[in-house]
Formats: structure tokens, sequence, C-alpha cells
């Protein structure tokens, strides 16, 4: 196995964090390091935190593993910090705004108790009992509307036939 210099791998997560975000496919032909390598260097970034977008789409495009590292990175930030961050990386502070508020709206909706939990599973319950019961109304009617349009189809051949009886 053979072993890299912490200056070819801080160069490699250079190339692969934003702004330049370039392609694992092109990092490997460009430097000779196997695709896998790389692949697995970039998991173990992204697990201790590091931005490091699985591709080269523009942030909106990213994951939600790398937007909620960047709101993480910047909560502590002042406007100006922030601006930089956002400058070194090909980031909008407007952005990160957006993130930051989408990640705390996540967890807004409270959290049920088993209580709740089973009054709602009841309620589920008695929605597909009903649900069942209104299918088989609506079987039923549809057959008793197919049987009063079949009688009445005979009826109007039985009076166009007693008519010719008599024209006859």
């Amino acid at each position: 196995m053979r072993r890299y210099s912490e200056a070819i791998k801080a160069d490699v997560r250079r190339r692969m964090s934003p702004p330049n975000r370039q392609s694992v496919a092109r990092i490997s032909e460009e430097t000779g390091i196997h695709v896998a390598t790389l692949y697995l260097w970039r998991k173990g970034w992204r697990l201790e935190g590091e931005v490091v977008p699985a591709s080269h789409k523009d942030p909106e495009g990213w994951g939600a593993a790398d937007k909620f590292t960047v709101v993480l990175e910047t909560a502590a930030f002042n406007a100006t910090e922030l601006s930089a961050y956002c400058r070194e990386r090909g980031l909008y502070p407007e952005q990160v705004s957006h993130w930051r508020q989408v990640a705390q709206n996540a967890n807004a909706k409270p959290v049920r108790s088993m209580a709740e939990q089973k009054d709602l599973e009841k309620l589920h319950a008695q929605d597909q009992r009903e649900i069942k019961a209104l299918k088989k109304e609506l079987q039923r009617k549809e057959k008793a509307l197919a049987e009063a349009a079949a009688l009445l189809v005979l009826r109007k051949k039985w009076e166009a036939f007693c008519s010719e009886d008599e024209e006859g």
C-alpha cells in the first residue's frame, strides 16, 4: 500500500473543496492517485466535518451533510468572518443564512408522545376502515347504475320492437 505525504493530501483536499471542487476523476488523472483512494480520503474528511462536496455542482446542489457542515463551521462567525469564509469557498452569505434557517426548521415539529402516536394510529385505522367501506359502497352503486343502464337500453329496444309490430 502506497503512502502519501500530508502535503499531497492537503493539496487534494484543497482541490476537492470549494471553490475549486474538481472531480475525483480529474484529480486522479492529474495526480496519478487511484480513484478509490481519493474517495476514501474524501469520505474520511467528510466524517471529520470538512466541507468536501460529493460533486462539483454549485452549492445549492450540495448534499444536506455538506450544507450542515458549513452551517456548523460558520455558527459563531460575525458578518466579516462569514463574508471572508464565503469568498474563500465560493458561497454567498445569503446561502449560508438560508441553510441555517432550514436546519433550524428541520426540528421545528414537536415530538409526539406515545399516547398521541397511538391516537394517530387509531385514527389512521379508522380512516382505512372508512375508505374500505366507501369503496365497497361505490362498487355496489356502480353495479346498480350499470344494471339500470342495461334495463333502460332493453326498454328502448322493446319499445322500438313493439312499435315495429304495430306499423307492420
